[in-house]
Formats: C-alpha cells, sequence, structure tokens
C-alpha cells in the first residue's frame, strides 16, 4: 500500500494536471484537421478526443463515434420532426431520401444536408431499392446507420432515416419544392418528349396536388369499396336532413333553434320558445327522420354516390385532376396535348410536413 505524505500527494496532483495540460499542448494542429476530415466533429471535440487519446488517432475516433451512440441512445425517444428531403434521378432509376433531425437549425446545416446527398448518391449508385438496403450501404468503411449514428454524435441530436422511395421508368423528372429540402416528387413518363419542362410540370403538380393513384384503375378495390361506402352514407344523412328541415320550415318553426339540441334548449332559455315547443320539435324532428329513413329512394341514394365517387377520383387520381398550370385540362389532357399518347407510368411524393 502507497502512502502519500501531503508534499507527495500536492507534487503528485501538480504532476498529473501539468501531463494533462502538456498532452492538451501537445496536439498539433494538423492532428486536429485529420480527426475532423475522418469524423466532421467540431474542433473543440477533436482536440479533447485527441488529448484524451494522448494523440492516438484511431483511439480518438474511437472515442467521437462512442460519443455519437451514446448520445443517439439517450435522445432515441426524442421526435425527429425536421430533416432534408432530397430527390435525384440517375438514366432510368430516380429515387427520393428523407433524414430526419430534431431542430430546422441542424436540418439547415451544410453537414448535414450534405450527409443527405452523400447517402442518395450513394443509394442511387447501388440501385437500392428500400431503406434497409440504404442503411446496409458501406460508405468510407462505415455503413450508412453508423455514419447517421456518428453524425448525431456531432450535433447531439436524434437522426433517423425516415424515407427511400424509388421510381423507374423511361422518362424521369424531379421536383425540390422551392429547393427547400422539405416537399420532393418524382414521376415516371412512357416516353421523353422533346420540352424538358414537361416532366417537371408534371413534378410539381405531384408535389401540388398530392395525388394518390395515377388513375382510376389504379386505386385499390377496397379503397374503391370504402369510400363509395361513405359516400352513400353521406348521402343518406343529407337526404334524412333536407326531409328534416322541410318539415320545420314547414311547421313554422326557427330553423336554427331546431338545428340541435343545444339550440333548443337556448331558445328555451332566452324564452323564444316554450318547453311544450321544445318537445314538439324533438318529436317532429325524431318522426320525420325516421318516415325518411324508411322510404330513402335507393337508386337515387346510388346515383348521387356514384358521382360523389367520381369526384374522389378526380381529386386523388393524379390524371384526372385539373392541370395547375391551365384548370381548363386535366392531366392526363396536357400530356396528350404534348405528345400523342404521352402518360404516366409512376410517381412518387415525400414531404416531413404534416398535412
Amino acid at each position: 500500500m502507497i502512502v502519500f505524505r501531503p508534499i507527495d500527494l500536492v507534487t503528485f496532483l501538480i504532476t498529473t494536471k501539468l501531463a494533462k495540460h502538456y498532452i492538451q499542448m501537445a496536439v498539433g494542429i494538423e492532428d486536429i484537421k485529420k480527426l475532423r476530415a475522418l469524423t466532421g466533429a467540431g474542433l473543440s471535440d477533436c482536440k479533447n478526443a485527441l488529448a484524451e487519446a494522448e494523440g492516438n488517432l484511431d483511439a480518438a475516433v474511437e472515442l467521437i463515434r462512442k460519443r455519437g451512440q451514446a448520445i443517439a441512445a439517450k435522445r432515441s425517444d426524442r421526435e425527429a420532426a425536421e430533416g432534408c428531403v432530397l430527390v435525384k434521378v440517375d438514366g432510368k432509376f430516380g429515387a427520393i431520401l428523407a433524414l430526419k433531425c430534431e431542430t430546422d437549425f441542424v436540418a439547415k446545416n451544410a453537414d448535414f444536408v450534405a450527409l443527405t446527398h452523400e447517402i442518395l448518391d450513394a443509394a442511387i449508385a447501388a440501385r437500392c431499392k428500400d431503406i434497409e438496403e440504404v442503411k446496409a450501404l458501406n460508405i468510407g468503411g462505415r455503413t450508412v446507420s453508423e455514419r447517421i449514428t456518428d453524425q448525431s454524435g456531432i450535433t447531439g441530436e436524434k437522426m433517423e432515416l425516415d424515407g427511400y422511395q424509388v421510381v423507374e421508368g423511361e422518362c424521369l423528372a424531379a421536383y425540390n419544392h422551392q429547393n427547400n429540402n422539405m416537399l420532393c416528387a418524382l414521376v415516371a413518363l412512357n416516353a421523353c418528349p422533346g420540352d424538358e419542362t414537361v416532366g417537371r410540370n408534371v413534378a410539381m403538380q405531384i408535389a401540388s396536388a398530392s395525388p394518390v393513384a395515377i388513375d382510376e384503375s389504379s386505386v385499390p378495390q377496397e379503397v374503391k369499396d370504402t369510400e363509395f361506402k361513405v359516400a352513400v352514407e353521406k348521402t343518406k344523412v343529407e337526404q334524412v336532413q333536407k326531409a328534416v328541415e322541410a318539415a320545420i320550415k314547414k311547421a313554422g318553426f326557427n330553423s336554427y333553434i331546431a338545428e340541435s339540441e343545444e339550440h333548443i334548449e337556448e331558445g328555451v332559455r332566452k324564452g323564444n320558445i316554450t318547453e311544450a315547443q321544445a318537445d314538439e320539435i324533438r318529436q317532429l324532428k325524431a318522426t320525420t327522420a325516421a318516415e325518411k329513413e324508411a322510404n330513402l329512394n335507393e337508386a337515387m341514394i346510388q346515383n348521387i354516390a356514384k358521382g360523389r365517387l367520381g369526384k374522389y377520383f378526380k381529386e386523388v387520381c393524379l390524371l384526372e385532376q385539373e392541370f395547375i398550370w391551365d384548370k381548363s385540362l386535366s392531366v392526363a389532357q396536357y400530356l396528350d396535348g404534348v405528345q400523342k399518347g404521352l402518360t404516366v407510368t409512376a410517381f412518387k411524393r415525400f414531404t416531413l410536413r404534416a398535412e
């Protein structure tokens, strides 16, 4: 057992402190630059890591990476609501990629945007088809997942690869809305028209109008069935409501007061109607609704519902939507006007914002 005399302990502490200071002073700027190039960490972090690793570059790299893993684990329950969305086309292959973070400040950071570009470039080059393939890609000796964790350690924020979408086709066009890296669209046409702006116009349509399918035939049958059922029920409710409103008007009651139970009670409180009149309104509404529900014209209901479904297709099917640059045309008509038979074969859209 070593026993320190007071003077020995003081000497030891001074010597240790001086040694640590000497190591920090001995860390050269060239080593700091090398570590920064390898990790992307800040100058101060690089200097401290080198000092802790006593100048060993490999050990310093490992220290910074471990710090990134610790931060990523610590912030795993945080919400990554900001980020960078990019789109790129390479020949007949295109992709949209989204890398998320916690704050707008980091999302606009040049290093963060550069990392997103680097990952997308690698994914495009490797022709990755899904997000798991992208995460497993090797970039500079590290997987994409590891690179994201490393960057998380540098920024101190949670980061995650949130989206990766692919489109392949004869003629591709991409659009990054206002170049703000928040909303991107990608579209494939069945042929390349002479004017390159045609594909971009359609990509802008996708970004603006947010279609869910190319045309009616590409809408899943279960979606059609659900939408038609909703349309039928909505039509029935409207028909019953119209009958009730007509009965209330014919009986001479105020339509506002009869509109809801809350309004009826308000009318009684203010002395606009009596309790007996309130009960009469309630009875009239219930009786009329029941009679109308029992005698609805099913053929008429079906026809109205079909009309509603047709309107739904015009809203959500790309080729049937009003063309944003000329509302007298549908997107299909615009394309056919540019080149006979020109149409859309695939598209993707990704945004970080809730809609």
